[in-house]
């Protein structure tokens, strides 16, 4: 899905100048929002990717990461390239861990115990929405 790319961004801050929410509009590359981190965890039934069922619950989950993304709600997400017990990140565009909370509850895969998710309030670049929100723009117009 080229909506989904396999995105994972280190993002060192330049500078701090807290004061932006999550949904406003960046302009300065030193300006700092708030979001909410999620540690994506292999689940208490984590299964390998080749068991029965398992494609189909990825699908189901990298649909409800196109959907918060498009919905706003999540600013990055994507996998490791390792094959630990620690599987990738989430960084939601929202002010709590409670709100994120119930974003991660509707996720498949960690309805199905197949992930779990750890969340953490986070500061980063206000920017980091519009380096996702260009990179779908740039895969959407690729051959």
């Amino acid at each position: 899905m080229k909506r989904i790319a396999a995105v994972l961004v280190l993002i060192l801050s330049l500078g701090v100048s807290p004061g932006l929410h999550a949904h406003e509009e960046a302009k300065d590359i030193n300006a700092m929002s708030q979001y909410v981190v999620g540690l994506i965890y292999k689940g208490d039934a984590w299964k390998p990717g080749d068991a029965e069922g398992i494609q189909e619950l990825q699908m189901a989950h990298l649909a409800n990461i196109g959907r918060l993304a498009e919905e706003g709600l999540l600013a990055l997400a994507g996998p490791f390239a390792d094959d630990g017990d620690l599987r990738g990140l989430f960084f939601f565009n929202v002010k709590t861990v409670e709100e994120a909370q119930k974003l991660v509850d509707s996720d498949p895969a960690v309805m199905a115990g197949q992930l779990r998710v750890e969340l953490h309030p986070w500061w980063g670049t206000a920017l980091l929405a519009t380096f996702y929100n260009d990179a779908v723009e740039r895969a959407k117009q690729e051959p």
